[in-house]
C-alpha cells in the first residue's frame, strides 16, 4: 500500500504542469513538440534449468546495479488463520540465512555499497538489492543467500514483531488506512483481496515456524523472476547468476496460485468509519476497473487523468481551486493480478462533506457523459507519457516496471508499446471506458470520520449509510 500511496503522490506532483485553467495559452507559447514515447529497454531473457526466469538489461555509465527477485504469493496468499504474514516475512527475509548472522549480511552488502530491503503486497513478494557494479559478485551473493537460504532466527522475529506492532498501532490511527482497509473489505468480502495487512490479533500468533513454512512455499525459482538493470556484461551477469542461484530447487508442493476473485458486486451506499472528534472526513470511493493487462486499460489511464488523476484535472479544478473543498482530491487506477479498481480519494473539512461528494458524483458522471476537449485529451496523454519517461529513468524504477509487466503477465517490450497505446486513445476511446467504469453509481463510498456530522451530511444525498465492516 505504502508504494502505491507513492505513486500516487509523484504522479500528483509531476502533474503540476498541467494545474491551468481552461483559458487559452500565451499567444508566443511554441507549439507541442513530436511526441517521444518510451522505447523499449533490450532485454536479454533467460530461464535457468531450475525455473527461474531472468530479465537482463545492461545499461553502461554509472556504475551501480539494481537487482529485484520477485516471487509469487503476497497478502492474499496468506494463510487464513494468519492474515498479514506476508508483511512479516516481508521484514525478517533477510534477517538471517544458514550461513550469515543480520550483521553480517549487513557489512557485506556495504561492503559491496550496495542497500538490501524486502517486501510484500497483495500479490507478490520481493527482496531488492542495489550495488555497486565493481562489487556485483559479493552483492549478488548475499542476495541469493537470503533468497535461498533464509533462516528466520528467533531472536531476529521477536525483534521484527515487536516493531510491526508499533508500526500497526501508528498506521491504524490514520483515517487514510481505516479507509483502505474499510474498502478492501467491502469491494472483496472476506476473499483474498480484503487483507491490507497484519493486525494485532495475527500478529501475536505467528511464529518464526510459520515464517519458514510461508518461505518455503512461496520462494520457489519456478514462480520468481530475478531482474537486474546496470553496467554489466549481459554474458558475465548470466554466468555470475547461474553460479549464484542455480543451486536454487524447487519445493515437490505444487506452486502458490494467483489469487482467484469471483464476481464482484459494488453496492452504491457509504460505509462508515467512525474517528470520534474528527474534524475532517477522508472519502474513498472505488469501483471495478480494468487490471493492466486489458486491452482499455490505456484508454482508462486517460480518462482517469482528465477526471482526477493529474494535478489539472477536472475534480481538482472543481473542488481544491473552484471551491477550497480540499487541498489535495485525487484519483488513480489500482490494479492487482487479478482485479483491477477506479480509485479516488478527498481529505475535506466536516462541514463541507457532503458537498464534497456531491461534487465527486457529478464530476464521475460528467466523466460518463461528456467527452473530453481537445485541450485535456493532449495534455494528460503527454502527460502519462512523460511521467513513464521520467520514473523510468532510474535503473531502480526500471526494475520496479518490468517486475510489473512480469506479475501481470505482461512481456518486457510493453513499456514501449505502452506509450504508444496512450499516444493511439481518442476521445470516443476515453468516452467508451468512461461509461464503462466511471459512473458515480458504480461506486462504494467509504467515509471515516466523526459519525454524526458524516450522517448529518451525506443523509440529505439520499445515500445508503451502512457501518463499515
Amino acid at each position: 500500500m505504502k508504494g502505491l500511496y507513492l505513486a500516487f503522490c509523484l504522479l500528483l506532483l509531476s502533474s503540476a504542469l498541467f494545474a491551468q485553467k481552461e483559458q487559452p495559452l500565451p499567444k508566443d507559447m511554441p507549439p507541442y513538440g513530436p511526441e517521444k514515447p518510451m522505447p523499449a529497454p533490450d532485454v536479454k531473457i533467460e530461464k535457468l534449468d531450475n525455473g527461474l526466469t531472468l530479465w537482463l538489461v545492461a545499461r553502461p555509465g554509472l556504475p551501480k546495479i539494481s537487482s529485484l527477485v520477485v516471487v509469487s504469493g503476497g497478502l492474499a496468499s496468506d494463510p487464513k488463520e494468519l492474515p498479514g504474514i506476508s508483511e512479516l516475512l516481508g521484514r525478517t527475509v533477510t534477517t538471517g540465512t544458514k550461513s550469515r548472522t543480520s550483521k553480517q549480511i549487513a557489512e557485506e552488502m556495504q561492503g559491496a555499497g550496495a542497500d538490501l530491503s524486502a517486501g510484500s503486497s497483495r500479490d507478490i513478494t520481493q527482496v531488492s538489492a542495489s550495488m555497486l557494479s565493481a562489487k556485483m559478485n559479493q552483492g549478488l551473493s548475499v542476495l541469493a543467500d537470503v533468497v535461498l537460504n533464509a533462516s528466520f532466527p528467533d531472536s531476529e522475529v521477536d525483534l521484527a514483531k515487536r516493531n510491526l506492532s508499533s508500526a500497526i498501532d501508528a498506521r491504524e490511527a490514520q483515517p487514510g488506512f481505516q479507509a483502505n482497509r474499510a474498502l478492501a473489505k467491502v469491494l472483496f468480502k472476506d476473499g483474498p483481496y480484503s487483507v491490507v495487512g497484519a493486525t494485532k490479533d495475527s500478529l501475536a500468533a505467528m511464529t518464526a515456524a510459520d515464517l519458514k513454512k510461508e518461505y518455503a512455499r512461496r520462494f520457489r525459482p519456478d514462480q520468481a523472476i530475478l531482474i537486474v538493470v546496470g553496467d554489466f556484461s549481459a554474458d558475465k551477469m548470466l554466468a555470475l547468476v547461474r553460479e549464484k542461484f542455480g543451486p536454487w530447487r524447487a519445493p515437490a508442493g505444487p506452486p502458490v496460485a494467483p489469487a482467484s476473485v469471483p464476481s464482484v458486486e459494488v453496492e452504491h451506499a457509504a460505509f462508515l468509519v467512525p474517528r470520534p472528534q474528527s474534524v475532517q472526513t477522508t472519502l474513498a470511493l472505488a469501483g471495478l476497473g480494468p487490471r493492466r493487462s486489458d486491452p482499455d486499460f490505456e484508454a482508462a489511464e486517460v480518462a482517469d487523468g482528465i477526471y482526477g488523476g493529474t494535478f489539472g484535472s477536472r475534480l481538482t479544478l472543481n473542488i481544491r481551486e473552484d471551491k477550497g473543498y480540499t487541498y489535495s482530491p485525487g484519483s488513480f487506477l489500482q490494479t492487482l493480478r487479478s482485479a483491477g479498481l477506479v480509485r479516488t480519494q478527498a481529505d475535506v473539512r466536516n462541514a463541507v462533506t457532503g458537498a464534497s461528494l456531491n461534487e465527486i458524483f457529478y464530476e464521475l458522471n460528467r466523466m460518463a457523459t461528456t467527452s473530453p476537449t481537445d485541450r485535456e485529451l493532449e495534455q494528460v496523454k503527454r502527460n502519462l507519457v512523460g511521467i513513464q519517461a521520467i520514473q523510468l529513468q532510474s535503473r531502480g524504477g526500471l526494475v520496479g516496471e518490468l517486475a510489473t509487466l512480469w506479475v501481470y503477465g505482461l512481456p518486457p517490450g510493453e513499456i514501449g508499446e505502452h506509450g504508444k497505446k496512450v499516444a493511439k486513445v481518442t476521445a470516443a476511446d476515453v468516452d467508451a471506458v468512461a461509461r464503462k467504469y466511471f459512473g458515480a453509481s458504480r461506486m462504494a463510498v467509504i467515509a471515516v470520520g466523526e459519525e454524526k456530522a458524516v450522517r448529518e451530511q451525506l443523509t440529505p444525498l439520499g445515500l445508503p449509510i451502512h457501518p463499515a465492516p
